[in-house]
């Protein structure tokens, strides 16, 4: 990864909670932060607006180390994960798109073959996928099974060595523009959860749709599919030989929300920051609005609200880092920091008025992208319940 360093002060961190990231971290930031302001924030809007990013920007986050960054070899960077959480708050302060594009690279395709796949599948597609030559999905939520998937209905039945899948995904990052998914599918009803294995699946093999979701009024920058499998024909050693049951699939979904927590901060940031500029510049009643007092309190209270998420995902890289992080503390960082981040942008909406509803301004675009990011990689119902399970040991569930 080719580093800069950017000396500027970060006017959003009122305790220097950056200052607490080694050198090689605080470099990392800087680099991605200069690449998303100076490549990516210009044209988000155009791509919003078009309904999604072009397929020669992927080739460039490669470039930039971003793909799997905190995975070890086969290409990838093999940064903390501190270093990846500070990434997605960059990219995440330009649109939560952007971000949900490299978490489902890295966090669920790539991750799922580098913790679960054979040799082979790590040869053959990780180092691709990490360049930005490739691109990954992750196929496991179903229009009938998304905070179940255990009740999941795409089924892979033996035909000789071979697998046989049938069945579909929706909701599905990154599947219009895929090379590679891996897919859960149920082996062995009988075996109920225990039965669902993972499977990477090439795109090009005959029996594989992606038809793209159109109509989308949120993460628009993102590019989402149904994707749906007819007598798709794999060899057998397409399976994941490593996960069995739902350990595997969750444990992704634990990767990718990780970097939720820290993208939150940076849609955040970025609500916070246009607001307080907006409000220096707003004349009303002969004065500034930043000069009144309920202005000040909005303000004073997303300031706050901001730091808390900063030092909550700072927490949780650490013992990330550590590997000391547990599921439980993962849904904690989901939860608060999705909802924290919600609020500030509604209450920056407020102080823009009339212009926070327009692409004049990232406000409601953050807001619009947040409303899904608060549903995805499990609800914030699921993640109530995954605390109050943690806080008394009786699962609420079902």
């Amino acid at each position: 990864m080719t580093l800069l360093h950017d000396t500027s002060p970060d006017t959003a961190d009122l305790l220097a909670v950056d200052d607490e990231l080694t050198e090689t971290d605080r470099d990392i930031r800087d680099t991605v932060r200069s690449f998303a302001r100076a490549e990516l924030a210009p044209y988000i809007a155009e791509w919003f607006d078009a309904g999604g990013m072009p397929r020669a920007l992927v080739k460039r986050m490669g470039e930039l180390g971003l793909l799997g960054m905190h995975l070890e070899g086969y290409g990838c960077a093999g940064t903390t994960a501190t270093a990846y959480g500070v990434a997605c708050r960059e990219l995440e302060a330009i649109d939560s798109g952007l971000r949900s594009f490299v978490s489902t690279q890295g966090s669920l395709a790539m991750y799922a073959i580098h913790r679960w796949g054979s040799e082979k599948q790590k040869q053959r597609w990780l180092p691709q996928l990490a360049a930005g030559d490739a691109v990954g999905c992750f196929g496991l939520t179903e229009p009938d099974a998304g905070s179940d998937p255990s009740a999941m209905r795409t089924v892979a039945r033996r035909h000789g060595t071979d697998w046989v899948l049938d069945g579909s995904k929706m909701w599905i990052t990154n599947g219009p523009l895929a090379d590679v998914a891996v897919i859960w599918a149920q082996t062995d009803a009988s075996q109920g959860a225990r039965g669902i294995r993972g499977f990477v699946v090439p795109t090009d093999t005959p029996g594989f749709r992606a038809q793209e979701v159109r109509g989308k009024l949120s993460l628009r920058a993102s590019a989402t599919a149904e994707l749906v499998f007819d007598s798709l024909r794999l060899p057998g050693d397409a399976m994941l030989p490593e996960a069995a049951g739902l350990g595997g699939p969750l444990s992704c979904l634990s990767e990718a929300r990780y970097g939720i927590v820290w993208g939150a901060v940076g849609a955040a940031r970025s609500c916070f920051e246009t607001a307080l500029s907006y409000a220096h510049h707003r004349i009303q009643f002969g004065r500034p609005i930043a000069g009144f007092q309920l202005t000040q309190h909005k303000l004073a209270g997303m300031a706050v609200s901001l730091t808390q998420a900063s030092l909550l995902a700072a927490r949780l890289g650490r013992l990330k880092d550590a590997d000391e992080l547990n599921p439980t503390q993962i849904s904690v960082g989901k939860l608060a920091n999705v909802r924290a981040a919600l609020d500030t942008a509604r209450t920056a909406r407020t102080i823009l008025g009339g212009s926070g509803i327009t692409q004049d301004y990232p406000v409601f675009r953050h807001m619009v992208n947040l409303e899904t990011v608060l549903t995805y990689e499990g609800t914030e119902e699921m993640h109530e319940l995954s605390i109050g399970k943690a806080l008394t040991g009786l699962a609420a569930f079902r």
